[in-house]
């Protein structure tokens, strides 16, 4: 794993652009997907620290599952789950993430979760 890169897997393009810039201004090298791509792949392209993995990616492409993909490959990889709807947290599958975060414009919360995951 790439020591301080974060993988940002989001539909939604203003999202990505906002946490990229946010974490690359916090010294993190950034690689951001919407989704679409296989996340194994991806993973394996990029190697991050950590991910950052929203619930909804669109209609055929659920972030739960794409958790479930990530953990059936490997069990060490933090990886943080990011969404608007609170209600997900209760979600069975939602336990095998890191840390869950609801989506603000203030990213503190997400920034802090980070920090401690990359922490181990």
């Amino acid at each position: 794993m790439i020591p301080n890169k974060i993988l940002v897997v989001d539909d939604e393009k203003h999202i990505r652009m906002l946490y990229q810039a946010e974490l690359e201004a916090e010294g993190y090298a950034v690689a951001t997907s919407d989704g679409t791509e296989p996340i194994l792949e991806v993973l394996e392209k990029e190697d991050p620290s950590v991910v950052v993995l929203d619930i909804k990616l669109g209609p055929d492409i659920s972030g739960l599952n794409l958790l479930q993909t990530i953990r059936s490959s490997e069990l060490d990889r933090p990886v943080i789950l990011s969404t608007a709807y609170d209600s997900f947290q209760h979600d069975l599958k939602s336990i095998a993430a890191t840390a869950y975060v609801v989506k603000s414009v203030d990213l503190t919360d997400l920034k802090e979760k980070i920090a401690q995951a990359m922490k181990g």
